[in-house]
């Protein structure tokens, strides 16, 4: 079964069992997918690949809008906001260590042979298929940069 017949299972029984947190945000996650599969020229299925592009994307959305009600003071919606993101993050992979992503930054400056900020272009471009729904790519980005420019940011 396909990530996307396990949200719509997910969302049947939350509909059963009357939970409108996590049906509501199933519904967004859902519709958010559906948008996905119908732009462009011609509608397509997304493979589970790209479902959890789409989800990273909508996780990243509510952490955004939760540490912007957070600062407007309005608690109660940056609570929401923080449960539908936790809700999101139960159907993406387990998101890699900062040690694991460290360790795969070495190994892909070994790899290229990158030297100074001139090769992060190569660095990113082995490692973003790696960790691509496993970790945030700006983080990301800042540790290669760091890492080639030996720690000074």
């Amino acid at each position: 079964m396909g990530l996307k017949e396990t949200l719509q299972s997910d969302l049947t029984e939350a509909i059963r069992a009357r939970d409108e947190l996590k049906s509501g945000t199933i519904r967004m996650v859902l519709t958010a997918i559906t948008m996905e599969e119908v732009s462009g020229k011609e509608a397509r299925t997304l493979t589970d690949t790209e479902i959890i592009t789409v989800l990273s994307r909508e996780a990243k959305k509510r952490k955004e809008a939760s540490e912007a009600y957070a600062e407007a003071g309005r608690a109660d919606r940056a609570d929401r906001e923080k449960a539908e993101g936790e809700i999101i993050a139960l159907y993406l992979p387990t998101q890699l260590t900062s040690e694991e992503i460290e360790a795969m930054i070495a190994e892909a400056i070994a790899e290229t042979g990158a030297t100074g900020p001139a090769g992060m272009g190569l660095v990113m471009k082995i490692i973003s298929p790696k960790i691509a729904g496993k970790a945030d790519g700006g983080s990301v980005s800042g540790l290669v940069k760091a890492a080639l420019t030996g720690g000074k940011s």
